[in-house]
């Protein structure tokens, strides 16, 4: 290869190295509520932003480069961006403000709790659930929601069930092995059991 093309591949490589570091977002830095205002992640995996929600309004969340909605903010009130906000803002102290019209700021609820879907590196404790969103295009909640048993029983069960087995709609079988087994389903070294097709449940929910 000739000092040349060396050359090249290193100004390449600088370049996409700045790139990724001034990605990172400054405080005061703010979105307007359009579908393609986001803030990217500095590996470009992931984005936090604005997403269609229903009809011509937005909810804010953490999306995959496909768009596919993996976190979402205010998901127990209501996911929806209010019409009158204008923007969202990252202010001097690191919060996460929805900026309205008429100068009423709303404060995001934090990363604190995954809403339907863990990422690498993240826990589901004993006693904590996910759940399903309502549809692709509506973050609220879902029909189903899975727990983590404190027996170490991952379990899916409809919305609005007591947990116990005539309810479950699919389950580990892992109770009374500990989070091992859940552990290693999850990281894809034990195969985890094909669920049973929902539809039973569908009709008396």
């Amino acid at each position: 290869m000739s000092i040349l093309a060396i050359l090249f591949l290193l100004l390449i490589s600088t370049a996409t190295e700045a790139q990724r570091r001034s990605s990172n977002i400054t405080l005061g830095s703010s979105l307007t509520p359009t579908s393609n205002s986001y803030w990217p992640s500095p590996s470009g995996f992931y984005a936090f932003g604005f997403v269609p929600q229903h009809v011509n309004s937005y909810a804010i969340g953490i999306f995959l480069p496909d768009k596919t909605v993996i976190w979402t903010a205010n998901r127990d009130s209501n996911p929806t961006v209010p019409d009158d906000v204008v923007s969202l803002l990252l202010s001097t102290d690191g919060r996460l403000i929805l900026r309205r019209r008429q100068g009423l700021d709303n404060h995001l609820a934090e990363f604190d709790h995954p809403t339907n879907t863990l990422l690498p590196g993240q826990r589901l404790p004993p006693g904590e659930e996910l759940f399903s969103s309502a549809s692709e295009t509506d973050y609220g909640r879902g029909i189903f929601r899975l727990k983590m048993q404190n027996d170490g029983n991952l379990v899916q069960y409809p919305i609005n069930t007591p947990d116990t087995a005539p309810y479950a709609y699919y389950s580990s079988r892992t109770s009374g092995t500990g989070g091992n087994k859940v552990l290693l389903m999850l990281e894809g070294t034990v195969e985890i059991p094909i669920p049973p097709s929902p539809s039973s449940f569908l009709s008396s929910i």
